[in-house]
């Protein structure tokens, strides 16, 4: 089995076979199809084209691995290493030209996030931990990633991706604790969550998140010194309801707010 120094540079090899697939897409003409009959779940060409490169990558290098991917299913779920990938994490940004997309590539190891990595290759980022420690690579200069200290919701710069997304129950108790916050930023996807581990925002809620949505980013912010759960505390590899926190001790504060939804 390959050491982490060969994952570590195997996801920068994904991470580099995904961007010559999407990026010729990226503010061109593209197609948007739908996935959703009741709402708006956009896909387009440069989705599949980078989950198909990063998949095809991995079946030659680990065949004995399994693949969870978005757009092009499940394969040797059974497997202890199994790679959980996003190609587009943010297509509502990628079709409007915004650059606040990812390329999400995380590895679980027996059924837990142990590396994962955010990669904008527009804007040319890589941020990428294993849950000890976290980097950011940019213009060809690596440096450490470290949350930054916040105990009080009061002074809490926070992020999520649509307030709308929050339904029933989970409505009045997300807005409770956005109104508390300092300020509140929307349409982050995958660039909030990086922005906890780089120090810039303290808080992020989620909720409705699948595995390819989360996976890559626990080890990163982990790694930076934050923390990954539910809104119940538990692990977070399984999406649905989730919340990270730069400080351990704003997220004990935000877990006893959201545990009245």
């Amino acid at each position: 089995m390959a050491d982490r120094t060969d994952l570590t540079a195997f996801m920068h090899d994904l991470a580099d076979a995904a961007t010559a697939a999407i990026m010729p897409h990226f503010r061109a003409a593209v197609d948007v199809e739908n996935k959703e009959a009741k709402g708006f779940d956009p896909v387009t060409i440069a989705d599949r084209a980078g989950e198909e490169a990063m998949r095809d990558l991995i079946l030659k290098t680990y065949p004995s691995h399994g693949v969870l991917g978005e757009e092009h299913g499940n394969h040797q779920l059974d497997a202890s290493h199994i790679w959980v990938l996003d190609p587009i994490d943010g297509t509502r940004a990628f079709i409007t030209g915004l650059p606040t997309w990812g390329t999400l590539i995380g590895l679980n190891e027996n059924g837990r996030a142990s590396l994962g990595m955010m990669a904008q290759p527009f804007i040319g980022e890589r941020f990428h931990g294993d849950g000890k420690e976290a980097w950011l690579q940019f213009q060809g200069a690596r440096r450490q990633l470290r949350t930054r200290a916040c105990s009080r919701i009061e002074d809490a710069l926070m992020c999520t991706t649509d307030p709308r997304l929050f339904m029933g129950g989970e409505q009045p108790v997300f807005k409770r604790i956005e109104q508390a916050t300092r300020n509140t930023r929307y349409g982050t996807d995958c660039y909030g969550f990086s922005m906890v581990a780089a120090g810039q925002v303290d808080l992020v809620i989620e909720t409705g998140l699948k595995p390819y949505d989360i996976v890559a980013l626990i080890p990163i912010i982990e790694g930076a010194g934050g923390v990954v759960t539910d809104w119940s505390g538990g692990r977070a590899e399984q999406g649905g309801q989730v919340v990270a926190s730069g400080d351990p001790r704003l997220h004990e504060k935000v877990l006893r707010e959201l545990a009245t939804a």
